[in-house]
């Protein structure tokens, strides 16, 4: 027996906003140097030192949005020693992440230049930890003020007369805990305070996100919304800040410590770290709730932007980089996340992987011997998905039951749908995290026809299964004839461990 499901293609759900598939570089391990940039001296093809492979492979995501500095490393960098020639550009350590010397070559030109190369809007983290609210605030007049005052002059100075356009700009990371260990409330009085002397030049309109909660802390989010409104109040008060963030992400090994491997896992640790991802509906519900009592108009967005897995680091590795492999373990969790993120598109309005390339849960690695370049089974989800960025969500019913199976004290549903419409077309997004059984999905489509289905299907013999240089499609998204579109119902087979695209004409 089929799971039965009816999607109402005529009946609009909330957009998802194309930010929802934004991406994170943080100067941490090879995330920034030997994964976007190599200098304009390496043998990799690049402009202006910026790797031109990276960025062709990012661009086919259709990437909306890059996050950076960091991250932890945002509440220590400091703007001014990232511009101006590179041999006068002073030398720091990276006490987060490895105490590497950080020697500045990549600053604000460099990764607005990457932005540029990209199409992507770039998103900016402040420096609230160990910074001043001048710095900030000159750092956003250097990159966005037009005609002359001192910023603009010394922007003109270092090679770029017109102004760049930023929008997305962080008020600190983290603030919590490594961006300065502040209480809610203090934290609260700094966003107001920072975010006030951020300023909005020309028609660039500053969009201002606080540093939010750590996973469920909803009692953050409580205090930070206070600053916004009165409970059940539709009038919003004057702020520093627009949006508010969170952070979460899927852990599954029994200490801190001991986080699991990325590759050797079991059936019984897969489950449970799928388990753990879908526990992400449980976290931006709960703090949608709080913000709805404060701000039922959601005119305040929430920000998830750090999200993924997060494993022991590869044997041999510095454990400071922070750098793991990508199985269809990490393919599944992302799109059972995604599944989510469209649910929740009314509140949600950016979500930022961790992180971009060689770092965490990666689109992309490169190796530092031969240079190659992989992608992982997570970057094929984005870019199998990218149809749903800015289209208008469908809700997707469910007539029976779904399939599950008991994870510790929690039943996990084995079965992961969403939908969405845009330009005359619809996408269905499925995912079967059942590690051994297929599942059969039959959809009643209603308020419209669909015809011409295309499918493509990401799996592989083993959940461990991931790419490498000398192997690098083991698992990659193939065409799929499972599907069949008649008479108004979808039907799909999804082989175990599978996840599945459909997108159709309507």
């Amino acid at each position: 027996m089929a799971v039965r499901a009816v999607i109402n293609v005529d009946v609009d759900g909330p957009r998802i906003n194309r930010h929802l598939y934004g991406h994170f570089a943080e100067h941490l391990g090879r995330c920034v140097y030997g994964g976007f940039y190599v200098g304009e001296d390496s043998e990799i093809p690049n402009e202006g030192g910026i790797r031109l492979d990276v960025v062709e492979a990012l661009r086919a995501l259709d990437i909306p949005n890059l996050r950076w500095p960091g991250g932890c490393f945002a509440d220590e960098y400091h703007w001014r020693d990232g511009i101006g020639p590179k041999d006068r550009r002073p030398v720091m350590v990276n006490t987060h992440w490895g105490g590497v010397e950080e020697n500045n070559h990549f600053g604000t030109h460099e990764f607005m230049a990457l932005c540029e190369l990209l199409g992507a809007e770039p998103y900016i983290s402040g420096n609230v930890g160990s910074g001043t609210v001048r710095e900030m605030s000159e750092w956003v007049e250097y990159l966005t003020r037009d005609g002359d005052s001192p910023m603009a002059r010394l922007r003109k100075a270092n090679g770029r007369d017109e102004p760049w356009r930023v929008k997305f700009w962080g008020l600190g990371n983290e603030a919590w805990g490594c961006g300065g260990n502040m209480t809610a409330e203090h934290y609260a009085q700094e966003a107001r305070r920072f975010g006030t002397y951020c300023r909005d030049y020309g028609d660039n309109q500053l969009y201002k996100i606080a540093a939010g909660a750590n996973g469920t802390d909803y009692a953050w989010t409580e205090t930070l919304m206070k600053q916004v409104g009165h409970l059940g109040c539709r009038h919003i008060r004057s702020t520093g800040f627009h949006a508010l963030s969170v952070h979460h992400y899927t852990l599954t090994g029994p200490t801190w410590e001991e986080k699991g491997s990325a590759t050797a896992f079991d059936t019984d640790e897969y489950y449970t770290t799928m388990a753990a991802a879908a526990r992400m509906d449980e976290v931006l519900a709960g703090h949608a709730a709080v913000m709805d009592c404060y701000d039922p108009g959601k005119s305040v967005g929430l920000v998830l932007d750090e999200w993924g897995t997060w494993f022991d680091v590869e044997p041999g590795t510095n454990p400071g980089f922070l750098y793991q492999q990508n199985t269809l373990r990490d393919a599944l969790v992302a799109g059972v996340h995604f599944d989510i993120f469209h649910r929740h598109a009314d509140r949600l309005v950016m979500a930022n992987i961790a992180q971009t390339v060689n770092v965490l849960q990666a689109m992309i690695l490169t190796d530092p011997d031969s240079g190659a370049l992989v992608l992982t089974p997570t970057y094929h989800v984005f870019r199998m998905n990218k149809g749903h960025q800015d289209a208008t969500s469908l809700r997707v019913d469910f007539r029976d039951a779904l399939p599950g199976r008991p994870v510790g004290e929690a039943k996990l549903d084995t079965l992961s749908v969403s939908a969405s419409r845009k330009d005359g077309a619809v996408l269905v997004s499925l995912s079967n995290l059942d590690a051994g059984e297929p599942v059969d999905v039959e959809i009643d489509v209603r308020g419209g026809a669909l015809d011409g289905a295309e499918a493509l299907i990401l799996t592989s013999g083993a959940l461990q299964d991931h790419n490498t240089p000398e192997s690098p499609s083991v698992v990659a998204p193939r065409p799929y004839d499972g599907v069949k579109v008649a008479g108004g119902t979808l039907r799909a087979h999804l082989p175990a461990h599978s996840f599945v695209t459909v997108k159709a004409s309507l």
